[in-house]
């Protein structure tokens, strides 16, 4: 049975209890009567495009969404979705090129909204050594590259408390967005074999580090033959293009001396073998 929001009572009555808000919260916080609200859910009043996004804004509803709010009541969406390679992102595009080569000789990489890899730097390449070829070929999915037994995940010394780490992070992006594609995919990685050969499950609250959860690599020649990575995100402030809101930057950065020299010298090798 298909149970996708149709009316637009059905949207904001969606996105009001998947934020956990009664209609006093959301009227409060969108400055209207809860009369009002209850009149726009059931369909006896019609709400104007500048209050929808009033309230769209206050359910952070992603703009993806809001285009389908607008649309279900009757008005134009608001919000333009371009490819990357468009050239009205021409612009947008470079910048996160040179923020991409900058980070040089650590790995960066630009994702979208569903973890499908847009652009990388040259420093991430060196860490892919033994992927299984499939896995590389596009669209390349991070997360599956990253969990997938086959994938980067051999190589990953603390495979338990990182898969934990990115498996409550899909989770929480698929239960704030309610993309039947993210919810797909933390359903399949977390269907993985762990070291023992069972299905890993999603994890515990008490598994996750509240501080930051290092990706700790096998580095043969490595300090301790190992590296350790913390990893950083970066996303636009105020998006008003579909692209560009689910667009994120990835990068790692060296956790220790030892790490930070490993990455200068695989990344110089690596320039060398590609010359």
């Amino acid at each position: 049975m298909d149970t996708s929001p149709s009316t637009i009572g059905d949207h904001l009555r969606h996105w009001r209890r998947q934020r956990r808000l009664s209609q006093l919260d959301l009227a409060c916080d969108a400055g209207i009567s809860t009369r009002h609200l209850s009149f726009i859910e059931t369909g006896r009043a019609q709400p104007s495009a500048d209050l929808l996004l009033r309230l769209a804004e206050q359910l952070e509803i992603p703009l993806r969404n809001r285009n389908s709010l607008l649309l279900a009541a009757g008005y134009a969406p608001r919000y333009r979705e371009r490819a990357l390679d468009d050239q009205a992102l021409q612009q947008t595009r470079n910048a996160i090129e040179a923020i991409l080569h900058a980070h040089e000789p650590y790995p960066a990489l630009a994702v979208d909204g569903h973890w499908h890899m847009l652009m990388a730097n040259r420093a991430l390449a060196p860490l892919l050594q033994g992927v299984d070829p499939r896995l590389l070929q596009g669209p390349v999915n991070v997360l599956r590259l990253s969990l997938h037994p086959r994938g980067v995940a051999p190589a990953i010394v603390n495979l338990k408390q990182w898969r934990a780490h990115l498996l409550h992070r899909l989770a929480h992006q698929a239960q704030q967005t309610a993309d039947p594609f993210l919810s797909a995919l933390l359903d399949e990685l977390s269907s993985y074999p762990d070291e023992n050969g069972f299905s890993a499950g999603q994890p515990a609250h008490g598994e996750i580090d509240a501080i930051a959860v290092p990706l700790q690599l096998h580095a043969p020649g490595a300090p301790g033959e190992r590296l350790s990575l913390i990893s950083t995100t970066m996303v636009f402030g105020t998006p008003q293009d579909i692209t560009l809101s689910e667009l994120a930057v990835e990068t790692f950065l060296p956790a220790d001396g030892g790490t930070a020299e490993a990455l200068r010298a695989m990344s110089a090798n690596h320039a060398q073998l590609s010359s």
